[in-house]
């Protein structure tokens, strides 16, 4: 082998070797989950994942979406107003097109103006404040879940037809999502002549709340509406239950979480609350359950399927039109996707068009039933 020779092979190898680090890596599509990985939520969080990697294996499985594969990306936001936009701008850095989330209505309020700035499309599974969309002009911005606006009504058509209270008091966690459905729940029990005897908040985090439940026995309430997390429901339950506070409480899908029960030990018994229609028991759902479950994962849960479901609305719009988020959410708002909740649509501001939420009895092995 003569020396030129040598030299030649050697720079051909070596252009080739450039070549294929500059060539781009097999395509991929990146998906972000946006939600509490550290903090008391983490569960809502991990609801949300459970139903996009489930989605996403299914899809992958399958050969992608028009031949690349999808990748998730985990994001945390805590559930933190503060932390919304810190979770947007890592996403819009990492060049992440679309976000199943945010989780929590305050976080999805604060970053939804950067996503929606920088073309990403978001589909919330979780985020029921109307204040996310409400006079926003967000073209980016969706959901998979009903507003606080079609829950808080829900929530109080059941507590004047079934339970008849004489006297209710309405408590909230003072944030976007508690407050929120909290004061539908109380406007539409005014407006049907209920007496709301007390409409206070608490704070979100403290460890005891004895004096609002002196309150409430001074008032003379007998059922308690709570608009807020688990975490304060689990301690109010409890609470109340150990200053022989003998009244029914209920509260939001925020509440729904089995963690609950670890806070409230037997006092859960019995809490009612709202969540999504039980979508897992649709016999046509089977084979998504099965996929589930093979994974040790709970179809279930308040946040799994609406997940699923948001993730099935970005893989349909990605199909239809491309790797382009500016086309895909043209394409969501023009069209109807037949998801895990059946087929869903989106009117100009990226809510859903219609959304069912059931009422629940929850129960303290962490089961729950439906109320009729």
């Amino acid at each position: 082998m003569t020396m030129s020779f040598r030299l030649n092979t050697l720079v051909a190898a070596a252009g080739l070797a450039s070549a294929l680090l500059l060539a781009p890596a097999h395509a991929q599509i990146k998906i972000a989950t946006v939600g509490p990985t550290t903090g008391p939520l983490t569960q809502y969080g991990d609801m949300v994942k459970e139903g996009v990697s489930t989605a996403v294996e299914q899809i992958n499985a399958a050969g992608g979406i028009n031949g690349k594969k999808v990748d998730v990306v985990s994001v945390d936001d805590g559930c933190e107003p503060k932390q919304g936009p810190v979770a947007a701008n890592r996403v819009v850095n990492d060049k992440i097109h679309y976000v199943v989330g945010p989780v929590c209505s305050g976080a999805s309020i604060a970053a939804a103006p950067i996503y929606n700035n920088e073309g990403v499309v978001v589909i919330t599974p979780s985020a029921t404040s109307p204040a996310l969309t409400d006079g926003k002009n967000f073209h980016f911005i969706f959901r998979t879940i009903g507003r606080d606006d079609q829950q808080g009504p829900a929530a109080a058509k059941f507590i004047i037809e079934k339970v008849k209270p004489k006297k209710v008091a309405v408590l909230h966690d003072k944030q976007s999502y508690g407050q929120g459905i909290a004061t539908a729940v109380r406007d539409d029990l005014k407006k049907a002549g209920v007496d709301v005897a007390l409409f206070e908040g608490i704070n979100a985090g403290d460890s005891d709340y004895s004096a609002v439940i002196t309150k409430l026995k001074s008032a003379g309430v007998d059922f308690v509406y709570y608009g807020g997390y688990h975490p304060e429901m689990g301690l109010l339950l409890r609470q109340a239950g150990e200053q022989g506070l003998k009244v029914k409480l209920m509260g939001p899908e925020g509440v729904g979480n089995p963690e609950i029960n670890a806070i409230a030990g037997n006092a859960v018994e019995g809490m009612l609350l709202t969540l999504p229609a039980d979508f897992s028991a649709d016999p046509k759902n089977a084979a998504v359950v099965k996929a589930f479950k093979d994974k040790k994962r709970d179809a279930t849960g308040a946040f799994q399927l609406t997940a699923y479901a948001a993730t099935q609305a970005l893989i349909a719009g990605i199909k239809a039109v491309g790797d382009d988020p500016a086309k895909v959410a043209d394409w969501l708002h023009a069209n109807t996707v037949d998801s895990v909740l059946g087929p869903i649509s989106w009117n100009k501001q990226g809510d859903l068009n219609a959304f069912q939420f059931e009422i629940f009895e929850w129960h303290k092995d962490g089961s729950k039933t439906a109320v009729k």
